[in-house]
């Protein structure tokens, strides 16, 4: 008898109630498409008639959407890869909040029309002291943008050789300047700047002198640099590009610039990202004197870089709520992210996991803290878990996280520096799922050092 006599109809399997109910949560086009992969299973008779329903229902996604959330173990705390900052919880219930109609440019005592993201302009001026205006576009290299087009376009912006640097993805800083129309005025060498460089340069046709901190690498040896004080004491106006969103010194990182001591020391406009050391929604951020401010969000051009009410919800809480999950990051004490770790690690090993809790190092991640390495501590795991945990079945029906580490000499390294504490469980029951899956799939199962059947080796 042919199989595909056997297929149940399209639409009596939609009548299924569990599928009836996707349909209003996700949409008819991915409840049919489950459908229709579960049917050709049945024609090519991988499953029987009477189970396509469950095989549906059992291979819907958990949203709508296709980004997986993931759990950030690789030891990276800004992953660019992993969507850069996690959110804060109050950072998500904002989002959530803003998602309807909110009145992200309506006064609800007036009924009239008020400042587009009054709050969060607010909550940005009051964590710089030092600016003296602020505005928010969506994302720095947008800020930069608007500065160079506003103020610069077909002038000169003087910047270090040493300073043009690349910003990631193949994106250059001297093509995105120079496609606003202004042009680049290169100054002293890769490794040495001197103010007197730049003094040289200042002509009529100067429009600003561009300060950019190089966030993603470093120059060592034979080098010299100029600072944003000596640059001020010239008489021209100086943009500085903070790039990695520190807005106020950070003692976990005393060699990151932060808007704050920049605008302080004589810089006109400073810009920044939101979602790198601020911990906040991709967003760049532009603070400064309030002339320079004012005209930059009154150029046609920031009507094509604001930002939606959603950004302008996740800054605002990101500024005023909790200590958003970077800095935490940043600052948990080595001593705990171990205990956290070893607690993890014993659960793995009475279970029968080939697994330890070992010191690792991370990193800040984001083009902030280039060279900086911060102690931590994680799991070391049989290196071929790792494929297993970044995907699968499990994964896409979001019935477990995606768990994403790093390899080092052939063991999977979990970091727990920037896991959140409360993900500690998710994690070891993801681990401990796909080892059990791992060990079911074997011809047979290994023992344990100790004898335990199950364990998880190389």
């Amino acid at each position: 008898m042919d199989p595909r006599r056997h297929v149940p109809r399209t639409d009596l399997v939609l009548a299924d109630p569990r599928l009836a109910a996707a349909r209003e949560r996700l949409g008819d086009a991915l409840v049919k498409k489950a459908v229709g992969h579960a049917q050709d299973l049945v024609r090519h008779g991988a499953i029987s008639p009477s189970s396509v329903a469950d095989t549906a229902v059992s291979a819907l996604p958990p949203t709508a959407a296709t980004l997986t959330p993931v759990i950030n173990a690789t030891g990276v705390i800004v992953h660019t890869n992993l969507g850069r900052a996690p959110l804060s919880a109050a950072a998500r219930e904002a989002l959530w909040a803003a998602a309807g109609c909110a009145d992200v440019e309506f006064d609800l005592e007036t009924g009239k029309r008020s400042r587009r993201g009054a709050g969060a302009l607010d909550a940005l001026a009051g964590a710089v002291p030092a600016a003296g205006a602020v505005h928010v576009v969506n994302n720095n290299a947008a800020a930069l943008a608007l500065a160079a087009t506003a103020l610069a376009a077909g002038r000169e912006i003087i910047v270090s050789r040493g300073e043009l640097i690349e910003i990631g993805d193949g994106f250059r800083l001297p093509d995105l300047l120079e496609c606003t129309g202004a042009r680049i005025r290169e100054v002293g060498t890769t490794n040495r700047t001197s103010l007197d460089d730049y003094r040289r340069a200042v002509c009529a046709d100067t429009a600003f002198i561009l300060k950019v901190h190089p966030s993603n690498y470093l120059i060592a040896g034979f080098t010299a640099s100029v600072g944003v004080r000596e640059l001020a004491g010239l008489g021209v106006l100086v943009v500085a590009d903070i790039g990695s969103g520190l807005l106020m010194p950070s003692p976990v990182l005393p060699d990151e610039p932060d808007a704050d001591s920049w605008l302080r020391a004589g810089a006109g406009l400073v810009t920044a990202s939101g979602d790198k050391l601020l911990g906040g929604p991709q967003a760049g951020l532009l603070l400064g004197r309030p002339e320079i401010v004012t005209r930059l969000a009154r150029h046609p051009l920031a009507r094509a870089l604001r930002v939606d009410k959603l950004t302008l919800a996740a800054l605002e809480a990101t500024l005023a709520g909790p200590a958003a999950p970077v800095t935490q990051a940043l600052t948990a004490a080595p001593a705990s992210i171990m205990k956290r770790a070893q607690a993890q690690a014993q659960r793995l090993a009475d279970a029968g996991v080939d697994c330890q809790a070992v010191p690792t190092a991370a990193a800040v991640g984001g083009g902030g803290g280039p060279g900086v390495t911060l102690p931590s501590a994680g799991l070391s795991l049989p290196g071929p878990l790792a494929a297993d945990l970044r995907s699968g079945a499990a994964v896409r029906r979001g019935d477990r996280p995606a768990v994403v580490g790093r390899i080092e000499n052939g063991r999977l390294l979990l970091d727990f520096r920037c896991v959140a504490p409360a993900d500690d469980g998710r994690l070891t029951a993801a681990v401990l799922a796909v080892a059990r899956h791992r060990d079911h799939q074997s011809p047979a199962a290994p023992a344990s050092a100790d004898g335990a059947p199950g364990a998880v080796r190389e």
